[in-house]
């Protein structure tokens, strides 16, 4: 990362009380609602901020002067092209997926990995959170993962199965992915929102969500529920975007799937979430069984990627394709 990137991503105040008009009681409310960095402060909406208390006039200036720390402003072209090589790609620990995605996971963006259970979502958070403390020149970003488990489905014994593989230390990797589960939709709300301070204290460079949408589906029922459900799902995911555009990390979140009974002479499953999960996933990889223990991995939705899909296999040794093995 040359210098112009650097200074890019250099936050000029490191703590609220540096940013102008900042006193010990603004930023004692601000760290109460969940704005404990400057970071943060720079993506929020005045609409936040002053419906936790802060004056209009406040909350607009604290915003502006923070995002004129980020140097989040108009740029050229040209210049949005030097920017844009700070944005690394993560491996996947699987070569054919890494070239499915264009080089792994992208940072800056939410990538979703959805299909029916079995098919090795989780799998491959849990080897993500392995690969992102690899080095760069092995594809990982030397930094942290933070895991947000609403299923009751990480298991560290994996990580220790997974983290030989790639010459790591299964305690020292252990010890650098933070661990939160959430047992409600609103649980899993607070803890996002409480994360940026995390984040930033444990150079965190990989947010995983496991699963999106679990406690919204189970507890928004009934068509009636279906606007405040997706209203409340859109906050959190644009929170996640605006997490991953402040400290550029990658974040993957993993979505469930709902049959579609109108399609008569074909199996269809959908993502749940609709246009909300849609729009707001960058990037969406479709997971399904295939024959002789085989998982497809199917590109859907990129913003600049073809379609197109690839074989994998879970093994002890974690997700490989046929030329890891």
């Amino acid at each position: 990362m040359s210098s112009e990137q650097m200074e890019y991503y250099k936050v000029k105040y490191q703590a609220l009380e540096d940013l102008p008009g900042v006193g010990p009681a603004t930023a004692s409310k601000l760290r109460e609602i969940g704005f404990k960095t400057v970071e943060v402060v720079a993506t929020a909406t005045t609409h936040e901020l002053v419906s936790a208390g802060i004056g209009e006039a406040t909350a607009e200036k604290l915003i502006t002067a923070a995002r004129k720390s980020m140097a989040i402003t108009f740029v050229r072209g040209d210049e949005l092209v030097k920017l844009r090589s700070s944005m690394r790609h993560l491996t996947t620990g699987c070569v054919s997926l890494d070239r499915l995605l264009g080089g792994g996971i992208e940072s800056q963006s939410i990538t979703e990995f959805y299909g029916e259970f079995g098919t090795g979502k989780s799998q491959i958070c849990q080897q993500l959170c392995v690969t992102v403390q690899l080095p760069y020149e092995r594809g990982g970003l030397e930094g942290g993962a933070l895991y947000i488990d609403t299923e009751n489905t990480f298991r560290p014994e994996r990580i220790e199965q997974i983290a030989p593989r790639f010459d790591l230390d299964p305690d020292e990797v252990l010890k650098k992915i933070i661990f939160a589960e959430a047992y409600t939709s609103n649980h899993q709300v607070v803890l996002l929102e409480n994360a940026d301070e995390v984040i930033k204290e444990n150079n965190i460079r990989l947010i995983v969500v496991d699963s999106v949408t679990s406690h919204f589906r189970s507890e928004y029922l009934g068509r009636e529920m279906l606007a405040p459900r997706q209203q409340e799902l859109n906050k959190h995911l644009h929170k996640l975007i605006r997490l991953s555009r402040a400290f550029n990390t990658s974040v993957v979140v993993t979505n469930q799937v709902m049959a579609q009974p109108d399609a008569f002479f074909a199996k269809v499953v959908r993502p749940v979430g609709g246009h909300v999960m849609g729009h707001t996933s960058h990037t969406r990889i479709f997971l399904r069984k295939g024959r002789n223990n085989l998982r497809i991995a199917k590109l859907v939705v990129s913003p600049f990627l073809p379609e197109g899909e690839t074989p994998l296999r879970i093994t002890g040794r974690g997700v490989e394709g046929d030329e890891d093995i």
